[in-house]
């Protein structure tokens, strides 16, 4: 899916009855198939931004178009994936993945079916039949990166999925994320606050400023792929996260 989005701009009503500028004006061109990374300062705007191209949040001004179509609400092209997994307690592991399946109508055995081919990807195979209660936090996100991938949504928004994980579990689901991407066609785009998981993961990372939040850099992450994490200590990696913090460092200054 490509997506355009023009003169993006989101105001919210402040504490004392005038307008708060959030995000913008912000314009930004995603083609089909791209894995690009927002990050910025707190506050920017990042996550206000997924939800506007998500059709969960109707910009003040702008249009964002998903190939050539105006989006103005949920599609079910497209699949979000918060930093909470929201799982539901009392569903198993395969019927928190088969979830949207269900929802969509989609047969019990086909359902099944589908997440056990999926199950393998997300080293969750031993774990089909259990409770989220019985799941590391980790394997929680397995999960819900599973209810997000059982759709093949062509275009997949993430919005700090791995931010309260710690950093060894947190680059190992990055990998995990890009397997099940490569191939897939999907477009995404994700909002994270991790320097290091932008350039690993993305082909472009987008720098926003402070609020209202704009693009003050895009920078091209030409890191050859498959990726490794051994790429986390090569020069050019090195080269490239010392540029995104900087764009941002200047920005926060």
């Amino acid at each position: 899916m490509k997506l355009s989005l023009r003169d993006i701009s989101v105001d919210f009503r402040g504490a004392n009855g005038g307008r708060l500028a959030a995000l913008g004006p912000i314009s930004l061109d995603v083609a089909e198939g791209e894995f690009v990374c927002i990050v910025g300062p707190s506050g920017c705007g990042k996550s206000t931004l997924i939800r506007v191209v998500a059709g969960l949040q109707a910009p003040t001004t702008g249009i964002v178009e998903a190939d050539g179509e105006s989006i103005s609400r949920p599609s079910s092209a497209t699949a979000i994936m918060f930093q909470d997994a929201n799982l539901m307690p009392w569903r198993s592991v395969q019927d928190n993945i088969a979830l949207p399946l269900e929802l969509a109508g989609v047969p019990k055995a086909a359902r099944y079916a589908t997440v056990a081919e999926l199950l393998p990807q997300l080293h969750l195979e031993d774990f089909a039949g259990a409770y989220p209660a019985e799941l590391s936090g980790g394997m929680a996100q397995r999960v819900a990166l599973g209810r997000v991938i059982v759709q093949h949504p062509r275009l997949l928004l993430l919005d700090e999925p791995f931010g309260a994980l710690d950093a060894l579990t947190r680059e190992k689901l990055s990998l995990e994320l890009l397997q099940v991407w490569r191939g897939s066609g999907q477009t995404v785009v994700m909002v994270t606050h991790n320097i290091n998981e932008a350039v690993l993961l993305a082909d472009r990372v987008i720098v926003m400023s402070s609020r209202p939040g704009r693009t003050v850099a895009d920078i091209s992450i030409d890191l050859p792929r498959p990726r490794r994490v051994e790429q986390l200590f090569c020069e050019a990696f090195l080269i490239l996260a010392r540029e995104v913090r900087s764009a941002i460092e200047k920005e926060a200054a």
